[in-house]
């Protein structure tokens, strides 16, 4: 299986995802399975404790209810509230994520656990063989249930050096500070991250027409002009720097009135494209 994925988004940009092993999702869907089984050994106890009031027909139907509940539900809560990570995969490092690398939503959760009930392990997965060989002949170890909700489990906890590295011209900073980035989606700041990262490697006029697109999309959201003599790649990498230092510090003031956008310093100036 493949450790690394190159997958597009929609804006033509190349992802550079690291694909989760079989090794750790099973280690993490083991840690799942086991979580599972004392929710329905709990509530196993708790019907033979009421089983009185209640037929043997009835018994059975509410057994096999709490089962389909638990088996479906849990992956379902757990990655739909913390945008497709279960226990097993925070334990791991794990997390699914859709093929344009943006959070995963109820949708995709539920056909996941929908395909892992009826497909993947347990109606008719022969306890996890359709999900091995899926996986195992799939490029990017994915499963029925991933080609169906479109996803991918990746791993998150990525050495620190693959990271694009995002210096803001000091120049840009006291404009930077102005700006109001709380409507900036996340797949709209990945889709820019993932660009700077992969500057080097597209050709010119790529690069040029990807980056401008991509800074007219963050200069809508946010409400300011992009100048015409400012390189999309210093305005996306103003953006996401200064983003990134208000995450860090918790901090994201509001500002109504968009300030106004700085000229480039001239041609002499020393900042080169990301590396």
């Amino acid at each position: 299986m493949q450790e690394e994925s190159d997958l597009v988004t929609g804006e033509a940009v190349v992802l550079d995802l690291r694909v989760a092993k079989l090794a750790s999702r099973g280690v993490a869907m083991l840690i799942d399975v086991l979580v599972q089984a004392v929710v329905l050994l709990f509530a196993l106890v708790v019907l033979l404790l009421t089983a009185g009031s209640f037929d043997s027909s009835l018994t059975v139907a509410l057994l096999l209810t709490v089962f389909v509940l638990v088996v479906i539900g849990y992956p379902v809560l757990f990655e739909t509230l913390s945008r497709g990570r279960s226990l097993g995969k925070l334990a791991l490092g794990l997390r699914v994520v859709r093929l344009d690398g943006g959070p995963i939503r109820f949708r995709h959760a539920l056909t996941r656990a929908l395909a892992g009930f009826f497909v993947d392990f347990w109606a008719l997965g022969l306890f996890g063989a359709v999900a091995l060989i899926v996986s195992l002949t799939s490029s990017n170890g994915r499963r029925v249930g991933d080609y169906l909700a479109g996803t991918l489990v990746i791993r998150e906890r990525v050495p620190e050096p693959r990271q694009p590295v995002l210096q803001m011209p000091p120049w840009l900073a006291p404009w930077a500070a102005q700006l109001d980035l709380s409507q900036v989606p996340d797949d709209l700041a990945l889709a820019a991250r993932q660009f700077l990262g992969r500057y080097h490697q597209l050709r010119p006029e790529a690069a040029h027409a990807l980056g401008y697109g991509l800074a007219q999309q963050m200069a809508a959201t946010i409400g300011v002009g992009l100048p015409a003599d400012m390189p999309p790649w210093i305005f996306l990498t103003t953006v996401l720097a200064e983003r990134r230092n208000r995450a860090q510090a918790g901090h994201f003031p509001p500002h109504p009135v968009p300030p106004p956008v700085p000229r480039v310093p001239p041609s002499d100036n020393p900042f080169t494209p990301p590396s």
